[in-house]
C-alpha cells in the first residue's frame, strides 16, 4: 500500500499509529472558502481576526440560545441555501423569532455568524492535527475535511462574495484563517520529505475544491468519491519511499 493510501486508511509508513480527529460530519455543513489567498499572519491573529466579525452574548442562557441558532441555521442553510426560512431556523433551535432577531437582527448577520463558525471548526481540527499528528498524515486528513466543508453547501460561500467592502472583508478573513491552518500543516509535511517541495498551497487548495466539486455529482455516495479522488490527489504530491 502506498503512503497516500495509507494515511487516507488511518495509518502511516513505520508506524502501526491511528489517526483521529476528522471533522465531524454534518449534512449542513457549509462552505465557505472556495480560493486560496496568501497568509501573512500566524493562527493566533487569523483566528483572532475572524472572531472579531462576530458577537456571541456572554450571559450562559443567552449563549445557549445563540449557539443553537447557529447549529440550526447550519443545517437549514445548508440543505435549503442562504435564502432558507428564518421561522425554520427559530423552531429548530427551539426559540421564538424574537430571540433569533434579537442575536442577529438581519439575514446576513446571521449568515456571516454560520461562516465564521465553520471556518473556526475547520481551522482548530488543523491546529489539533499539526500538534499531535504524523505531518502527512495530519495535511491528508486536513484536505478530507477541507473538501467535506466546500462540497457540502457552496451557495453559503457564492452570497458573501456580494463585492461590497464588509462582505469581503468576511471572505478575505476566512480564506486568511484557512490559509494560515494549510500552510502550518504542508510546510513541516515537505519539511519531512513526505510532500514535494515545489507544492504550494495555492494549487493543493485548487485542487481540493475541484474534488469537492467533481464529487458533488455523485448523490449516491459523495463521501466516497471524494475520498477516491483526495487518493489520486495525493498520490500526485506524495513523495513515496516505497
Amino acid at each position: 500500500m502506498t503512503a497516500a493510501a495509507d494515511w487516507l486508511n488511518g495509518e502511516f509508513p513505520g508506524s502501526s499509529k491511528t489517526v483521529t480527529g476528522e471533522l465531524p460530519a454534518s449534512p449542513g455543513r457549509v462552505a465557505v472558502v472556495m480560493g486560496p489567498s496568501t497568509p501573512a499572519s500566524t493562527p493566533a491573529s487569523a483566528r483572532s481576526a475572524l472572531s472579531a466579525l462576530v458577537r456571541p452574548p456572554g450571559r450562559a442562557d443567552a449563549r445557549r440560545n445563540y449557539d443553537a441558532l447557529l447549529r440550526a441555521a447550519s443545517e437549514v442553510i445548508g440543505s435549503a441555501g442562504p435564502d432558507a426560512s428564518l421561522d425554520e431556523i427559530a423552531r429548530r433551535a427551539g426559540v421564538g423569532n424574537a430571540t433569533l432577531y434579537r442575536h442577529f437582527p438581519t439575514r446576513r448577520d446571521l449568515v456571516v455568524a454560520v461562516c465564521v463558525d465553520e471556518v473556526e471548526i475547520l481551522c482548530a481540527l488543523g491546529e489539533r492535527l499539526r500538534s499531535g499528528e504524523h505531518p502527512g498524515r495530519a495535511l491528508a486528513r486536513w484536505l478530507g475535511a477541507y473538501i467535506e466543508h466546500v462540497s457540502a453547501r457552496r451557495g453559503l460561500g457564492a452570497a458573501m462574495m456580494t463585492g461590497r467592502p464588509d462582505d469581503s472583508a468576511v471572505v478575505a478573513a476566512c480564506r486568511e484563517a484557512i490559509d494560515t491552518v494549510g500552510v502550518g500543516l504542508l510546510g513541516p509535511a515537505q519539511q519531512a520529505g513526505e510532500i514535494r517541495p515545489d507544492i504550494a498551497l495555492a494549487d493543493l487548495l485548487r485542487l481540493a475544491s475541484a474534488v469537492a466539486v467533481a464529487a458533488e455529482s455523485d448523490h449516491a455516495d459523495r463521501t466516497e468519491t471524494a475520498a477516491r479522488l483526495l487518493e489520486i490527489v495525493l498520490h500526485g504530491i506524495v513523495i513515496d519511499r516505497q
